[in-house]
């Protein structure tokens, strides 16, 4: 592809020297083509090229399956590698991630430590629940938000908007169910705001 885009190159040159010489613009505009298809041509090649020495880098069984493996080989010992996600940084005092994805409620299992189990929310509740500004209260690689007096909250808490604790992924604990406490409020808010 290379070779390709280097003789794509040379006749963009002899197609535009001829074209202003002769003041002809279908032979300005197929340098042009020409041009593209040499640049078009020269990025396939940069692909092919990273593609094969990624193949070569790779273990000779790995290549040969075509299946990445999640292990390593360090020194004759076959290691397992760890995929280490980027964290989420919003501002403020540091770094908030839950640890691992949502946790899907409808096949939920006990919890595991001293972590509580998550609140059940339906969908719309929990849709509510993303849009309201009340502040909640999260730990650091704990994947569950709670209200201030919660006997769950261990560590060190920090508090933030729960639409911004919903959007990093954390869930509400069972124990003391901020979902419904925070919906509840909220309710009991709009009907005072609605009825004054």
């Amino acid at each position: 592809m290379i070779v390709t885009s280097i003789l794509l190159i040379l006749l963009a040159v002899a197609l535009l020297v001829a074209g202003l010489a002769g003041s002809s613009s279908v032979l300005l505009i197929a340098s042009i083509a020409a041009s593209l298809l040499a640049a078009v041509a020269l990025v396939l090649g940069a692909r092919q090229a990273a593609a094969a020495r990624a193949m070569a880098e790779r273990n000779p069984s790995e290549a040969d399956s075509g299946v990445s493996s999640p292990y390593q080989q360090a020194g004759g010992f076959v290691v397992p590698s760890q995929h280490v996600s980027a964290s989420t940084d919003h501002g403020g005092t540091g770094w908030r991630q839950p640890p691992g994805p949502p946790v899907d409620t409808s096949a939920l299992v006990a919890p595991v430590d001293d972590e509580p189990a998550p609140q059940l929310v339906p969908p719309a509740d929990a849709a509510r629940l993303a849009r309201l500004d009340h502040e909640v209260w999260v730990v650091d690689a704990h994947p569950r938000y709670h209200l201030a007096g919660c006997a769950r909250l261990l560590g060190e808490p920090e508090q933030l908007p729960v639409g911004e604790a919903v959007d990093l992924g954390f869930t509400p604990c069972a124990h003391c169910a901020p979902a419904t406490a925070l919906l509840t409020e909220q309710g009991r808010t709009a009907s005072g705001g609605a009825g004054g």
